[in-house]
């Protein structure tokens, strides 16, 4: 009797070890992920470019319209080259069109040693000439494609999908992308005014900075 109580004792211990063995495989293999680790702002990278039609005449005003703009995105966004791209051909109107974007965009502030000329290979020698900068843009995660369930469950961990529209709003809003990559680095600070202060302290005198004297409740110097 005490044989068959010891084997049945020895089997349920088994029985119990492997059902923790495999419980615990279970928990590592299915580690629950949370919402910060499953959905992070990300970026990817984007290209700024216009194509502008060759003309006899230059440029027109609705090109030059458009490098304007094009030269703005570039000073808020913009990292590395602006590239022009001539189609490659022995037309010279085309090429000529490309080096007069160019001076557009050295006159429009873009310093000369960030712009480069390239050819390329299209159907037509007056195909239009291409300029533009690599830039980069927030990748937005598409909820409506994640698995979820809304059921019932026995569980504390967050139903699938839950996290992903908060990222996805964040993504849209952020004015600069790079910023997801990283601090901006600061630039130093003026110590001008501070060492005016301090100096203006250690005399005795008057450290604030004179203020306009007020008429009628106004400001002498406001514009009417």
């Amino acid at each position: 009797m005490r044989i068959l109580v010891n084997r049945a004792l020895t089997s349920a211990a088994l029985a119990f070890a492997a059902g923790l063995a495999v419980s615990g495989c279970a928990s590592v293999a299915d580690a629950p992920v949370t919402p910060l680790s499953r959905y992070a702002l990300q970026v990817e990278p984007g290209l700024d470019r216009i194509a502008l039609a060759v003309h006899d005449q230059g440029l027109s005003t609705n090109q030059r319209n458009a490098l304007n703009g094009l030269v703005a995105r570039y000073g808020t966004s913009g990292a590395g080259h602006v590239r022009i791209e001539s189609p490659a051909g022995d037309d010279p109107v085309a090429l000529q069109q490309a080096y007069a974007v160019r001076t557009f965009l050295q006159d429009a502030g873009v310093p000369g040693d960030r712009i480069q000329m390239a050819a390329y290979v299209a159907p037509d020698p007056r195909a239009p000439v291409l300029a533009g900068f690599e830039t980069i843009r927030a990748s937005t995660p598409d909820c409506s494609a994640e698995a979820r369930s809304m059921g019932a469950r026995f569980s504390n961990q967050s139903s699938g999908g839950f996290g992903c529209a908060i990222t996805a709003n964040m993504a849209a809003q952020i004015a600069d992308p790079r910023d997801i990559l990283g601090a901006r680095p600061m630039t130093p600070a003026d110590s001008g005014r501070a060492a005016v202060v301090f100096d203006n302290y250690r005399k005795g005198e008057v450290s604030s900075t004179p203020q306009e004297p007020l008429v009628s409740g106004r400001i002498s110097g406001a514009v009417e």
